[in-house]
């Protein structure tokens, strides 16, 4: 079931990919051009940017970082390097299954996953998250960008007439709570902050001491 579930995934993205940024244009240019930069601040040493997509993090790589880049969708890379070919970012792409990453243990300094988790689906949650576990350097930090649905009640209700659209279209939902499966994955929460209003947070993890 589990590589039906990926398969269908990734032909959601292959599907989308062309017209992926331009979807996302108005979110990008009103929304998550700050919340990337405030994801990325005091970031340095070997970077994994988990579900890298068609490249939106790369301007905000910062100088002297080593990156990996990895996602499931081979039309979502394709554009991912024509973006960094364009950018001149440096950053190895790689397609990849995040719940099966072909790293050796302890081998990122931080993790970046943005809205990553809003796409996996629940019995998907704690697989992930165990891998970014793994092969985060016990130091190391994992700072997951994800939606939750608002507490305000005009907000929260357009946000559900939203719902059936980016379910079909990305295959995501505002609600997937990645908090809930952090202690069976062997993370703890050193911070949970809501960076856009309360419906977009960045939480940071790190590997619990084993």
């Amino acid at each position: 079931m589990q590589k039906e579930d990926l398969l269908r995934k990734q032909r959601t993205y292959d599907r989308i990919a062309r017209l992926y940024d331009i979807l996302d244009l108005p979110f990008e240019h009103g929304r998550y051009k700050p919340l990337r930069r405030a994801m990325f601040e005091s970031v340095e040493g070997v970077l994994l940017d988990a579900g890298v997509g068609t490249g939106r993090n790369f301007p905000f790589y910062p100088s002297g970082t080593t990156v990996v880049g990895i996602d499931l969708s081979p039309a979502m890379l394709k554009r991912a390097r024509k973006r960094r070919d364009a950018l001149g970012t440096a950053v190895d792409l790689r397609e990849m299954n995040v719940m099966e990453m072909e790293f050796e243990d302890a081998s990122f300094d931080v993790i970046v996953s943005t809205f990553l988790f809003c796409v996996l689906d629940n019995e998907h949650q704690i697989p992930a998250l165990k891998e970014l576990s793994r092969v985060c350097r016990p130091s190391g930090k994992i700072h997951i960008l994800e939606y939750a649905f608002s507490e305000n009640p005009f907000r929260r209700f357009i946000m559900k007439m939203w719902a059936p659209w980016v379910r079909f279209a990305y295959g995501a939902e505002f609600d997937r709570n990645t908090e809930q499966y952090l202690e069976a994955a062997g993370l703890d929460l050193v911070e949970k902050v809501f960076l856009h209003k309360d419906i977009v947070k960045l939480l940071t993890l790190r590997p619990m001491v084993r």
